[in-house]
């Protein structure tokens, strides 16, 4: 361009020459110009083909197959069902409760079926009344503080938006909960407001269930009553006597390749074997336990701290959420109940549900032994709940073990009675049944079919992924104590961690876990003063939430006060954390230490006693500071009485009644200035 525009400039050029000039730089003008149209045209035109063949199949598939895959009301007409009970469990009880409720409806000449809600279309609950005899019944449980399970989560977000008119929709619903919790089931009372809130019509009131009272006999009086109301309803009578009705069948493999047989994998098979993330529930990643150590220096218990290494593994977490493992049982206790039943526990079998069309094909993962599902699948140390009982009568052969089995799994007030002091409060768990009840031996096959599944046990991690990204902390306590008949019972989880063995070859150092996101976080700001309340293995997520504002020290951020309540037996035995917590002070992150020792004088101190002896600090960090609290521990008794402390607290330094002073607690945690990580 330089070279053209030069000589126009020059004012001794010619006209001519200007002119011959001016034509070519026309022509050479012209054809750039129809060479750009003409690629541009040619560009768009394909561009605008792939443009519109491209998107028209996907389309078509995305939005046909969810749509046929999850209508509950479609898989309801074609299997000639008319009750469908929904469950939102965490721990596998609502989800055992929602099948025995599924399974009476036969009684009644209707039919039944339990249906998980993360599968399924609740906007369809709508089109319910166009079964005959229709009804939705929802075994809710509450976790957390006053949270839905996971797999409720999406019908919880559901309901909270939905303008649906359910006009046409009768309900019932029982709730799982435990009263020492703030929010005592509260999943069950939303849903029963929210359904009646939406036009739907309430065919029974709303059962609510107490994992601190006597969880199963609250389901089986709200039972009682539920079906006699439903009968009423619906105009229909009951046809006759609960009836064994075997929910799957036995399918012995004689000649099976055992690259298909499951080892205790919880989904995918071989995925211990090839491990791929995403990890969850479903697909828990195996991880080395780096240390495994005890924490207390004396007294009876077993306090340990344990390091889970996972590298590679694409986990991340944050101080505050909950690490999930999966025990295993104790391989003497399966192997008593292999040779009570006289069962060769290496039998390969397969449970396969009876109900082609139903979505869970087997109890369990299947094929596999009895050994791996009575190890890795089934909960063979808990009670057995009502229901069990009454299936397994039919195989006592001494009449009076029979009808004992049966008094105890009825309604009647003699019955729960016997159930409550013989079965709960003995814990006698199923190996203990069998043991007492000489003449009670049951298929094997049926008895895994009976029993619920092992869950998932959650802990409080202790570290900080600030400090530690690649390894997670777990701090516990080895649960052992001697039943009323003298038997020694120990805790699955813990006692199986306490043997694993750091950094071995094979299984004895490998934990199957994942991470659970929770709502116990630090505030936003790290200049936010926090007051951390947690006595005995309650500290775990305040190993972490100091190792974090260590961590924030260091960037250069301003830290707020940090103050911890803490709380053990002992001085000089189950002190944990002693040394840490003391670098921590001494390196100024840990602003106040208070440590309650309960047993170390005459009279018994706790958290909440220093509380109120540091009153007037606690009311300053807390209105002057606008200071976050956080609880961890014993929610029975510790977590209540910390808090009836703040209340008193609150009333006399802001002159307050007791009313308003709870009122104002109630509003900290609704503002997330008041957490707990609590457990019964």
């Amino acid at each position: 361009l330089t070279a053209m525009g030069e000589p126009s400039t020059d004012p001794t050029m010619s006209a001519a020459d200007s002119t011959a000039q001016q034509d070519s730089l026309f022509s050479m003008t012209d054809v750039f110009l129809i060479s750009l149209i003409t690629g541009l045209f040619t560009y768009w035109f394909f561009f605008r083909k792939k443009k519109e063949e491209v998107p028209e199949l996907p389309k078509m598939q995305t939005v046909a197959a969810p749509v046929r895959d999850s209508s509950f009301i479609e898989k309801m007409k074609k299997t000639g069902r008319n009750i469908v009970v929904f469950y939102g469990s965490q721990t596998g009880t609502a989800e055992e409760f929602a099948n025995r409720l599924a399974k009476d409806a036969h009684r009644y000449g209707l039919r039944g079926m339990a249906a998980d809600p993360e599968e399924y279309d609740l906007s369809d609950l709508s089109r319910l009344s166009e079964i005959d005899k229709s009804l939705a019944v929802f075994c809710m449980a509450t976790y957390g503080e006053g949270d839905p399970t996971d797999n409720a989560q999406d019908f919880y977000d559901w309901l909270q938006e939905a303008d649906a008119d359910l006009s046409g929709l009768r309900f019932a619903v029982f709730g799982l909960g435990n009263k020492t919790y703030e929010h005592f089931n509260a999943m069950g009372k939303y849903v029963d407001k929210r359904l009646e809130e939406l036009g739907a019509q309430r065919i029974f009131e709303l059962g609510l269930g107490d994992d601190d009272g006597n969880l199963e006999e609250d389901f089986i009086t709200w039972r009682e009553q539920f079906w006699p109301a439903v009968c009423e309803h619906f105009g229909v009578e009951a046809t006759g006597e609960e009836s064994s009705i075997r929910q799957y069948e036995l399918v012995v493999h004689t000649d099976v390749n055992m690259n298909k047989v499951y080892t205790g994998e919880m989904g995918r098979l071989k995925s211990y074997e090839n491990q791929k993330p995403p990890f969850d529930a479903k697909n828990p990643f195996l991880a080395q336990v780096t240390e495994n150590r005890k924490l207390n220096e004396g007294g009876e218990r077993h306090l340990m701290h344990l390091e889970l290494d996972i590298s590679n593994s694409k986990i991340r977490y944050e101080s505050g959420d909950h690490v999930a493992v999966y025990p295993a049982n104790d391989s003497s206790l399966v192997n008593q109940i292999g040779e009570i039943l006289g069962t060769d526990l290496d039998t390969v079998m397969s449970l396969n549900n009876l109900d082609e069309e139903s979505n869970k094909k087997h109890p369990f993962p299947c094929p596999t032994s009895y050994r791996t599902a009575l190890t890795y699948y089934l909960d063979i140390t808990n009670p057995p709940r009502t229901n069990v009982l009454y299936e397994l009568a039919q195989y006592a052969s001494d009449a009076g073990e029979q009808e004992r089995l049966r008094k105890m799994a009825s309604s009647a007030a003699e019955g729960k009675a016997l159930y409550l002091s013989w079965v709960v409060e003995a814990r006698r768990n199923i190996l203990a049944i069998l043991q007492d009840m000489p003449s009670l031996r049951p298929p094997i096959d049926h008895l895994c079919e009976l029993l619920p599944r092992l869950q998932a046990r959650y802990y409080s991690i202790a570290s900080s992924s600030k400090v530690h990204p690649n390894s997670i902390h777990i701090c516990a306590v080895t649960v052992e104590y001697e039943t009323k008949t003298g038997r020694l019972n120990k805790g699955v989880a813990t006692n199986w961690l306490k043997s694993k063995v750091p950094a071995q070859q094979g299984s004895s150092s490998l934990v199957p876990m994942y991470v659970r996101k929770s709502q116990f976080r630090l505030p936003f700001k790290p200049s936010t003063p926090v007051i951390m309340i947690g006595p005995g293995t309650g500290i775990a997520p305040f190993i972490g939430f100091i190792q974090e504002r260590a961590w924030l020290k260091q960037q250069g951020k301003e830290v707020g006060e940090t103050v911890l309540y803490y709380g053990c037996r002992h001085e000089h035995e189950d002190y944990l954390y002693r040394e840490e917590l003391a670098r921590f002070q001494k390196e100024g992150v840990l602003t106040q230490l208070n440590v309650a020792f309960s047993r170390d004088q005459a009279e018994k101190v706790y958290v909440q006693h220093l509380l109120k002896k540091n009153k007037e600090n606690v009311w300053k960090l807390l209105n002057e500071g606008m200071a976050h609290i956080y609880v961890c521990g014993d929610a029975r008794n510790m977590a209540r009485d910390v808090q009836n402390t703040f209340y008193e607290i609150v009333s006399e330094f802001g002159n307050m009644s007791q009313p308003q002073a709870v009122d104002y607690v109630k509003k900290l945690m609704t503002k997330g200035r008041y957490s707990l990580d609590v457990w019964s």
